[in-house]
């Protein structure tokens, strides 16, 4: 099993930066990829970013391209996504993920990211 653990999150205001991070423990060899998650209040949870545990290669949404940046640290077993330029739309809470193969099947508890306009 892995264990993964989200912090970081919190009240920012519209135009501001904030860091997540995700301390992955357990089993942390079988892990494949590393993702972020969010879901804001009655909507779905949505995909946001994503990296390759051992290349690195990264995915983003369209909605926080160019605002948003996720990297890993391997030797840390965490995965850090930098938020620039945040929206209110932004709020939500944020999920972090780790999948073996195709299918995510580890999750973190969630850490809320509120952003004041």
């Amino acid at each position: 099993q892995v264990q993964l653990v989200e912090s970081g999150g919190g009240l920012v205001q519209a135009g501001g930066s904030l860091r997540l991070s995700c301390a992955a423990s357990g089993r942390t060899f079988s892990i494949y990829g590393m993702g972020w998650f969010r879901q804001a209040p009655g909507k779905e949870r949505e995909f946001v970013a994503s990296i390759t545990w051992s290349i690195g290669t990264t995915n983003y949404a369209d909605s926080v391209k160019g605002r948003f940046t996720i990297s890993r640290d391997n030797a840390k077993n965490t995965v850090y996504l930098q938020m620039n330029s945040v929206r209110p739309e932004d709020t939500a809470v944020y999920y972090c993920a780790g999948r073996p193969s195709s299918e995510y099947r580890y999750w973190g508890q969630g850490t809320q990211v509120t952003v004041s306009s």
